[in-house]
This record gives structure tokens, sequence and C-alpha cells, in this order.
């Protein structure tokens, strides 16, 4: 669904003429705003099939700082994967790369643990790898992918829609103050009914990430 197609779909809820653009006029442009505010609540609700994706980093000898390119600030990492060298690498502590680096001497080889060091320029996450590769080694990252805010007419909405509307008209109800007959709260209860109905669809590709394990 495109960003114009949730603009009209809010603004019929709300009883309130089409628009040709979400820029035709200040009443359509705030609809927009609030489509993304709801837009960004949903999608970080749920780390939704639709956000994931697999990064590839190809690294280089003696580098062990990589950005996740795309990643942005509200991307999520699931899963690292060394290619090459066929397994799983494992998340340590940044206090445990400061020992390898700065306390002892540090080692090279296939990477086999990663952890978070900031953002790059781009504004995107970087991780550091160790061992500190001595080749080219493909690492493949597992990530959630949280998108830009909708700002054309024809930009397309990856997670479910039906949420972001109706958590759109709840706000757009809430500020407004009168809707001719539902409340607000009304709207946020059926908004959150919405949500969870997708979630549970959603979460049935990925029944081990609903289940609780106690060690």
């Amino acid at each position: 669904m495109t960003y114009l197609d949730i603009v009209n779909n809010v603004l019929r809820r709300l009883r309130e003429d089409t628009v040709t653009t979400v820029s035709a006029n200040t009443y359509s442009a705030m609809v927009g705003d609030f489509i993304n505010d709801a837009k960004h609540m949903i999608e970080d609700s749920w780390d939704w099939s639709h956000l994931r994706s697999t990064l590839t980093i190809t690294t280089a000898a003696d580098d062990y700082t990589y950005s996740l390119t795309g990643s942005g600030d509200k991307g999520k990492v699931l899963n690292i994967i060394n290619d090459t060298s066929n397994f799983v690498m494992q998340y340590q502590p940044q206090t445990w790369f400061d020992e390898q680096f700065y306390v002892q001497t540090p080692v090279s080889g296939s990477p086999q643990y990663f952890t978070y060091n900031g953002v790059d320029g781009s504004g995107d996450a970087q991780i550091d790898v160790y061992p500190k590769p001595d080749g080219v080694y493909s690492i493949k990252v597992k990530v959630v992918h949280r998108n830009v805010p909708l700002t054309n007419d024809s930009d397309t909405l990856a997670i479910p829609s039906q949420p972001v509307i109706h958590m759109a008209v709840a706000l757009l109800a809430r500020e407004r103050g009168e809707t001719g007959g539902t409340s607000a709260p009304e709207y946020f209860a059926i908004a959150d009914r919405y949500l969870a109905d997708a979630i549970a669809l959603d979460a049935q590709r990925h029944p081990e990430e609903t289940i609780w394990f106690t060690p």
C-alpha cells in the first residue's frame, strides 16, 4: 500500500475528503506525519518478517571494524555467521574486546566474535570482529532493518497496513478531540487489536522467538 493510499484510508475514516497528493493541504500533510508516527510505533513493536534481510560483509586483512550498511540507528542484529569458516559468531561485550586489543596482543585469524562499536558517518551501526581477519572472509549478518519515514506519494509500506492505519486514526482522533461517534480510547483499543492480530500471524513464522526458556 502506498503512502497516498494510507493517507486517503485515514482521511475517509475521519470523514474527510480524499486527496490526490499527501501535501495537498495542511491537514493531509499532518495526517501524513501521524501516519509516520504510527509506522514507527508499529515497526518497533515486533521484528517483522517484512523487515528482515541479510547483509554481507567482506573482510580485509587486519581490518576489524565494519559498518552494517543501511541498518541506521534502529536496526537489530539477529545473528552473525562466518560463512567462509562455517560457524555462528558469538557476541562479546566491549570490555572483552578492549582486553584482547589493548591488554593482550591481538591475534589474527578467522573471526569468531563480534561486538558493537558506535556508528559510522552515515549513521549506520558498526561492529568489531575478533580475531582480526587474516584475509578475506564472508560474514553474513541477519538483521531487522526498520525503514525511513514515508515521504513520496508512491512510497510503499513494508509492514502490515491495518495496524498503521488504525493507530494513525487513533492518534488523529486524540489530536482533534472529537470524531463524531467513537472516542479516542476506543480507537486505540481497535488499533491495539489489529496490531496484536498482525503480530500473532507473523509470529507463527518464527515460533522459536516467542518461547521463553528458563536456565
